[in-house]
Parts: C-alpha cells; structure tokens; sequence
C-alpha cells in the first residue's frame, strides 16, 4: 500500500500504470468503519487497482462544530486498509485541495439539492460537489463507490458526471448496517450508551414505514413516523419525507410505475443521523 499527500505525486504514479487496469475510486472523510471496509473490499473485487481518499472537506460542513467534532483516526484507518490490501490512499491537505481558495463551486443540481438534507444543511452539496470533482479530475477512475446511506448525495454525484461529462461509472453500495439496523455511520461513535440503544428507532421507523406504505397514504405514514418519535426520549424528528426516487421530490400522492423512497434526518441531542430506505 503506497500512501500519497500531494496530487502531483499519486498522479505522476497513476500515469505509470498500464492504460488497461481497471481504476475504482472510493473517496472518504476517514475515520473508517466496517460499512467503509465493505465498499472498499467490493472495489478491490471489481478493479485491477483501488484508490481510497481520505480527506475531510471543509466547504461541505454547514456547520463550523461538525467540522471540528469529526473524529481524526488516521493511524486506525490506515491500519484498517493496509490489511484489506488497498493499493493507493490519497491524504492531501486543505491546502493541497484547496489553494488558498477555500471555497465551494456553486453549481446547478436541477433541484436535487434543495429538498430534505439540502433543505436543513446550506451549502452542503455545493460542497461535496466541489470535492468530488477535483477528486475524479485528478484520479480519473473508471469507477466510483458510493454508499447508499447518502442516497440524495448519490443521485446528485450522478448528476455531477452527466452534466461534467466525465467518464466514469458510478457504483451504489447497499447500506451497512449494524445488528440492530442502525445503518453505520462515523457519528455513531459521539452516540452516548443511551442514545446508543434508541437509535436503532431510526430503521425500525423506516421499515414500518414501508410496511405501511404498501397500504396507506404519504400523509397517514408520515404521522407514523412522528408519532414514533414523539415517544423517544433521546431522538428528535428533523424530517421523514417520502420521495421519488430519481428526483428526489418529496411526493403527497402515489403515482404506478414510479419507485420511492423514504428518507429520514434525527437528532440525538448535537447528532445528526440519516437513513434512507427503498419502499417499492
């Protein structure tokens, strides 16, 4: 495993490789767990070499403290992916991403951004956007992996490669879960024992609502999900929206032949966790 901090260097190495070897992609913010592990090892499966990044990206946090609470385990996680057999990580600097320009391109989702996460997070996806496009210019992989836990942010990567022509396959990754359904996730670990033991609310709350929505309407599964966590002591309700699928438009109404989904934002006091779950 060969470990890079500057793009002109995992670029100079890259170039060298034979033009046949299949590239897979899989960029992270670090602090790596077995949900990540996952992604990395289906990536290494299907390419001949596998770049992960790590890089927590600055313009995507809305909110100053989230960046600064981001766990930093950069020894674990390199530890963890040298004994999977990752071939490359890319660590660079703010500085090295950035310039001296720290600041999120604006673009154009086609109204992807402005519904649930990008409703509660300002910003936010201008700031994926922006590192995910540096990232594929500089690695320029034949595939990229994304978890499905950030569905909304999956559908707006897609729409970054059609709109900026790149040339590559976006890969959508299935949720990893904990044994108790709590889909895995970074901030789990500032989740106090307490919280700990609702959180799993969350997916249980996702999985009545797709029970429910086979014979219900929007509005009657919604009040489900409310009521649900109007009775836990330790989860805050952000949103529940049930959405199509590829607009991601939260819907009121049931139309055949469309595939929905619902999604879902909750707080456990300054923590914020998401879900998503497939309801037809």
């Amino acid at each position: 495993m060969e470990v890079f901090t500057t793009i002109k260097t995992i670029q100079k190495e890259l170039s060298s490789r034979n033009k046949k070897m299949q590239l897979g992609l899989v960029p992270t913010m670090g602090a790596l767990h077995a949900g990540h592990i996952s992604i990395i090892e289906r990536a290494l499966r299907e390419n001949d070499l596998v770049v992960v990044t790590i890089f927590v990206n600055p313009t995507q946090f809305d909110k100053e403290e989230d960046l600064i609470n981001y766990p930093n385990k950069t020894k674990g996680d390199l530890i963890l992916l040298k004994e999977v057999n990752c071939d490359y990580v890319f660590m660079p600097t703010i500085d090295e991403m950035y310039s001296s320009n720290v600041k999120a391109e604006t673009f154009d989702f086609d109204g992807l951004d402005s519904v649930m996460e990008g409703a509660f997070r300002t910003g936010h996806f201008n700031g994926v956007g922006t590192i995910v496009k540096k990232l594929f210019e500089i690695i320029n992989p034949d595939r990229a992996y994304f978890g499905e836990k950030d569905f909304q942010q999956l559908q707006i990567i897609r729409k970054i490669v059609v709109k900026s022509k790149f040339d590559l396959k976006i890969i959508p990754c299935k949720i990893y879960r904990e044994k108790n359904g709590l889909a895995m996730s970074s901030r789990n670990a500032r989740l106090t024992p307490e919280q700990l033991l609702e959180a799993p609310l969350i997916y249980k709350s996702l999985l009545k609502s797709k029970e429910l929505f086979q014979k219900e309407d929007v509005e009657t599964v919604k009040k489900m999900v409310k009521n649900e966590f109007n009775r836990s002591a330790n989860m805050e309700l952000e949103y529940f929206e049930i959405a199509d699928t590829e607009t991601l438009i939260p819907v009121r109404d049931i139309s055949s032949g469309k595939k929905y989904r619902a999604f879902i934002g909750v707080y456990a006091d300054n923590v914020r966790l998401i879900d998503n779950i497939a309801l037809n």
